[in-house]
This record gives structure tokens, sequence and C-alpha cells, in this order.
């Protein structure tokens, strides 16, 4: 990527949109090139003034930050987005990872980690922390609407090394602690991952972590 990385707001509350585009301001390499206050403002703004990244909330009036997400990554633009959430009081971060989202951060991150967020969606990677991870299967398990329907079912061209990667992946093991954990090197755990990309048809990790629950790897019990 060539320039600083254009950055969409979308938060229904104009003091966190301040206090984002203030932090930001002080990056040379990134750039907020437009503010959202709803769901279809965001929508609408991404064809504007083509971001790289869409930093979104989830609630706001009108269409939320889920429906938003859905169609932003749906359409003909190349945006990835981040979700913004004070992730104990929303329960619908799973279905916004089911939208596209290539990730999420928190409301009360530190800045310098919320800037980094930022930075990795837009390298074409997805943010998940492992706390989060946990918290999302939990959510996930507990609906009863998200239950798998039918057994676990054998991933096909899967290795059994593979499936370990993948369920430890499912846990929000990072590529280190995957390394730990199997005996092998860094560079090993991340070629499992890749491998697992390409053969899953998945995007991203966090499209991982929903494939390894869905497939009955992972249940909240671990």
């Amino acid at each position: 990527m060539t320039g600083p990385v254009r950055i969409l707001l979308a938060d229904d509350q104009p003091l966190v949109r301040s206090g984002l585009r203030v932090i930001m301001a002080d990056q040379p390499d990134l750039e907020v090139v437009g503010e959202a206050a709803t769901g279809a403002e965001a929508v609408q703004l991404v064809g504007d003034v083509h971001p790289d990244v869409v930093v979104m909330d989830v609630r706001m009036p009108g269409m939320d930050g889920i429906e938003a997400t859905r169609l932003i990554t749906a359409g003909p633009a190349a945006a990835r987005v981040l979700i913004l959430t004070t992730f104990d009081e929303d329960d619908h971060v799973y279905g916004a990872l089911r939208a596209g989202a290539s990730g999420f951060m928190v409301k009360d991150m530190a800045l310098d980690d919320i800037l980094t967020a930022v930075r990795v969606v837009a390298a074409g990677d997805a943010l998940i922390a492992p706390r989060v991870t946990r918290r999302l299967i939990a959510e996930f398990a507990g609906r009863p609407e998200a239950t798998p329907a039918h057994p676990p079912r054998p991933l096909a061209g899967i290795t059994e090394r593979e499936r370990e990667v993948l369920t430890l992946v499912g846990r929000g093991r990072s590529n280190t602690e995957i390394a730990e954990d199997l005996f092998i090197t860094v560079a090993t755990a991340k070629s499992h991952v890749s491998r697992l990309l390409t053969k899953l048809g998945a995007r991203d990790r966090v499209q991982l972590v929903i494939t390894a629950y869905e497939m009955g790897l992972v249940t909240l019990t671990g």
C-alpha cells in the first residue's frame, strides 16, 4: 500500500469519532477521510471517499453496523471493516464477523492497540484477540439458533496436523502460541495457517475461528 491508510469512522457518538480522529491525525501513516453517524451513511461514504478501512460501531440508529458491514463487504468497494464495540454490552459480534468484518476492537482498548488494529486490518490481515475469541465462541454457543444443525462433518483435504492448528486458531492462539503448543517453529505454524486459509477458502483468521466452531473443533469448554 502506498500513501497513508485511508480511514472512514462510523459511530453515532460524535465524541468517539472526534477522539479517534484526533488520535489518528498524529499518525503520518493514517488519514481519516470521512465520518458517518449511521450505517447507511457509512455505506454511502464508502463509495464516495474510497477508504481502505472502515472503523465501524455495531449499535447505530437505523441501519446498524452489522448490516452496513454486510453491504460494504459484499459490494464493489475494497474497504475492509474493523468493528468498534463495547463488547460487554454487544451480543452481535458474531453476526458482524459473519457479515464480513475483518476483526474488531473494543472502545476501552489502549490507544496504541487501536492504531495497531487499524494497520493490521489495512495490511490485509485479521485481528481477533484471544480474550475476545473466547467471548465470541461463548456468545455464539449460547444461542440455540446458532448451534450447528448437523454433527461435525469431516474437513476434506485437511491433514491431522492442520486440524490441530485449526483447533488452536479457534481457541484464539497466536502463531507463536500454536508453535509452542505443537512444538514446531513459528514459520511452520504460519505455513499451516496459510494452507488452511487456502484449503477452506477463508478470507482471514476470523473465518478460521468461525469454521473451527462450526465444525465442532472448538466448544465452550475448549
